[in-house]
Order: C-alpha cells, then structure tokens, then sequence
C-alpha cells in the first residue's frame, strides 16, 4: 500500500500552477520535488510498481522535465539519484513552465538514507563513510560525479546539483569537487548533514558562543602549529588555495533548527560573523579552513580527509516553523510548503 506521502496529487506543490525561476520559493520548491522524485523510483523499484502504478514520474513531469537518466549503486542496484533534463514548451498551452536564462537545462538529484527495503544496509554503510569524511572514496560517489563530470563536458549550460540528506552529502560532495576545478554549479542541499557535538542545541547563548569562540582559537593555533612543520607546507598551501578558490561557490543551505542532523550549520556560518565583530576574524578564516580532528590527525602523520562542511560561502535558508518531531523536521516535505516560516541570509568568506 503506497503511502499518501508518495502521490504527487495528495502532498505535492500544486499551487504552483506557475514557475517563475528567478522566484527563490519555486526555485527551491521545484528542486526538492526532484529530490522527492528519486526517493519515491527507488520505492517504485522496492514495490515492483511500473508503467501506469509507478507513482514517481509525476514529481517531475508536473514540472515540464523528463527522466534523462537514473543513478544506479554498483554495490545494490538501488536507484540513489536521477538526471532531469528540462523540457521547454512550444506550443501556446500553459505555459508555467516556460524556459527562461534562468531555468535549469538539467538537474542532478540524489535521495538520502531509506530506512525500508533492500537499500537501508548500502545508506547505512554510506552513512558511516559520511561520519569518517570517506564518502569520497565509496563507488557511489564515484558513479555520481562521472555523471556530473559527464554532463558538464558535454557543453549543457545551467546544470543544478540537488539532494537530501545523505544525498545532500553527495551532492555537495559533488559540487565541492567540481568548484575546486572552477566549474561552479547552482546546488539545492537540503538538510545537510553535519558531524559535530550538538553545540546548536545549548540553550545558553553566552555558554554556546564561549565554546565556539574557544573552538576557534584552538583549531587556529593547531592549524599554525601544523603549517610550521616544513614537510605539511606544500599541502597546507594546497588545502588553504583550495578553500579560497571555492569561495565563489555559493550552494544553497536548507536547514531546520530543530533538525540536529543539520542545525549545526547555523552556528558554523553565524559565529564567522561574530568573530569578525570582536576583531577575531583572521583566526576565524584560519579556523573554518581545518577541523581539530584533521589537523590532529595531520600532527602524528596520519592521513585526513578534510570534513565535508568546510565551506566559505553558502546561503543558508532556515525553516522557523514549529516541527512536531525529529522526522518532520528532518523531512524533505517542508521544503515545498508554502506555510512555512523561512529566513534566509548570505555567508560569503
């Protein structure tokens, strides 16, 4: 039995009768139904639901995309993401959907973790990868970014990553890596994870802040320590060159407050700010380049890999809206909402 969360015509935007894409809510909308759209293939492919019964295709077609291609896990076979390529309307029936400089010739969604059928040990195991900042070396990431790769070569112009969750993770993966080679993609990550003690959820602002402050200080005296030791120079150099060029790269953040798979990001971006309002901005630009892990891990000469939300620039986008649990507030479904309280604001390093 399908769950009414999965039909297009019981949960989906249909007050979107018309997409404007210079619109930052349709925008937004349209890239979490895409999302939506892989999710609910991978259920259609659980369930053995085909043709007529499969219940995705309308999560994009009410969009004017078709199906370019799905993303398959070599490891299970599960469908983890999907290529949509944007049709444009010719004719002079409605016309929502009209392509304009701002419309996506194709998007590129991931799925997050499923927690039912034959998928959840592979996002599991994925999940992990996340957490030991090895989602890179997983042949899934591999798979996603050859497409990525694939489709920036072939000269399509306007490409969008987009994802949720785990699939977030990829997708900002994904962007990172294309950023660092200065192919800049818009990018829709909703409910980004971060791996991080929960400091968001502190009630105490003085305590919160005071830890943050303290963090800062002691990851930027790490990252000093490490760089005088000559055989580090030439990869802090690297790694410092790096975080910089991506600093053009602005990724659209989507996070919930009351979501501490995510939440952290708040105060990741909030507290540069208030570093450069004390004067402490230079060890707060030296600070968000490393993690005290990494750095430690630099230190006993072990190899590290720099931790995904390590970014200079990003708009952050935060859902102020009651959530009644974790799940609802984890959920993918409040992204399309046009109830919710949203409050958006720009981190550029």
């Amino acid at each position: 039995m399908a769950s009414e969360r999965d039909i297009f015509e019981l949960t989906g935007p249909l007050h979107l009768t018309t997409v404007d894409w210079t619109d930052v809510d349709h925008r937004r909308s349209v890239a979490a139904c895409l999302v939506q759209g892989v999710y609910i293939m991978q259920r259609d492919r659980q369930e053995n639901r085909q043709g007529p019964n499969a219940l995705a295709p309308p999560w994009w077609k009410f969009f004017n995309f078709d199906l370019h291609s799905q993303l398959i896990d070599d490891a299970d076979s599960s469908i983890f993401g999907a290529i949509y390529k944007f049709k444009p309307k010719l004719d002079s029936s409605p016309d929502y959907t009209l392509s304009t400089t701002a419309t996506p010739s194709h998007i590129i969604a991931f799925r997050g973790t499923v927690t039912k059928g034959d998928a959840f040990s592979r996002d599991l195991q994925l999940d992990l990868h996340f957490v030991r900042n090895i989602l890179h070396q997983s042949s899934r990431f591999e798979t996603a970014i050859q497409a990525v790769r694939n489709l920036v070569a072939s000269g399509s112009q306007n490409i969008w990553l987009t994802g949720h969750s785990l699939g977030s993770a990829m997708a900002m993966l994904a962007g990172k890596n294309m950023g660092k080679n200065g192919v800049f993609l818009e990018s829709h990550l909703f409910n980004p994870p971060f791996v991080s003690p929960p400091i968001e959820n502190i009630k105490n602002k003085t305590v919160k802040h005071g830890i943050r402050i303290a963090g800062s200080f002691v990851t930027a005296g790490l990252a000093a320590a490490v760089k005088m030791k000559k055989n580090h120079q030439q990869r802090n150099n690297a790694a410092n060159n790096s975080f910089i060029n991506l600093a053009s790269w602005v990724p659209c953040l989507y996070v919930n407050p009351c979501d501490h798979i995510c939440s952290e990001y708040i105060g990741y971006f909030q507290h540069r700010r208030k570093m450069e309002g004390i004067g402490a901005g230079g060890v707060e630009r030296l600070a968000a380049q490393h993690s005290i892990a990494g750095l430690f891990m630099d230190a006993i000469g072990k190899e590290s890999h720099e931790p995904l939300h390590l970014l200079p620039s990003a708009n952050l986008t935060l859902n102020l809206s009651p959530s009644r649990d974790l799940k609802e507030a984890h959920g993918i479904h409040q992204w399309w909402r046009c109830d919710q309280q949203l409050e958006s604001r720009t981190y550029r390093s």
